[in-house]
């Protein structure tokens, strides 16, 4: 929530892409949103009246983007659901729900991509799914990935994982190769 300005920090710095979101007001704050990140909540927040194409559609609309439906569309295809773009979310799995959630967040193509605990939502077998598809669209989008997850076999396939521990920076563990 910090790190995407959606809560003010108490004390100290946040900087992402060169500026000080500590120091920006609620308007520029929505500005740097829009323009460079995009989140992936664990609870989807999809827009219950909006089809899939409309909730992938909305920030692209809210941008400018007179390509909004047409890009929407390409990114439902591209997380493999296309044939539900005319869809409510009540009539989606949880599965696809957090497939167009990412869908949303990777269609502005962002700079940074912030998901937390994206398949805490989710049974395994989609969980798996979901992480499979977020780490091939971060890698083709070229996105930085910021993760919050509780599931160590998620972190592992992060190039960096901080711990923490009760709100603190967690004193990084030896890995087997540094103990021998």
């Amino acid at each position: 929530m910090l790190m995407g300005g959606l809560e003010l920090a108490t004390g100290g710095k946040i900087a992402a892409l060169g500026q000080d979101l500590t120091a920006m007001n609620e308007d520029a704050l929505a500005r740097f949103r829009r323009d460079h990140m995009g989140v992936v909540f664990q609870s989807f927040h999809l827009i219950p009246t909006m089809t899939a194409l409309e909730n992938v559609a909305t920030p692209l609309e809210l941008a400018g983007r007179r390509d909004a439906f047409e890009v929407a569309m390409a990114e439902l295809d591209a997380v493999g659901l296309g044939h539900r773009a005319g869809h409510f979310p009540a009539q989606l799995s949880g599965g696809e729900q957090q497939r167009v959630a990412l869908a949303r967040a990777l269609a502005p193509r962002p700079a940074i991509l912030l998901a937390d605990e994206p398949t805490g939502n989710l049974d395994e077998a989609n969980g798996a799914a979901v992480m499979d598809l977020l780490f091939g669209l971060r890698d083709r989008s070229g996105a930085t990935l910021i993760m919050v997850t509780h599931a160590p076999e998620l972190a592992a396939r992060c190039d960096r994982v901080i711990r923490l521990r009760d709100g603190r920076l967690a004193e990084p563990q030896a890995t087997t190769e540094a103990a021998e």
